[in-house]
């Protein structure tokens, strides 16, 4: 699975592990994620992560 870094601080978010704090499951694509989720740490939106390869 692809993880994706947040360009704004720099948290990985691995679809592996998800974000069970922001209510998203173990096992769902970043491409799944609602739309108005935003990075864990920093607050950004969505559109402000890249992959990681």
């Amino acid at each position: 699975m692809t993880k994706w870094r947040c360009m704004a601080c720099g948290y990985i978010y691995d679809p592996e592990v998800g974000d069970p704090d922001g209510g998203i499951e173990a096992g769902t694509l970043f491409e799944d994620i609602p739309g108005d989720w935003v990075c864990p740490l920093c607050g950004v939106s969505k559109d402000m992560f890249e992959e990681v390869e």
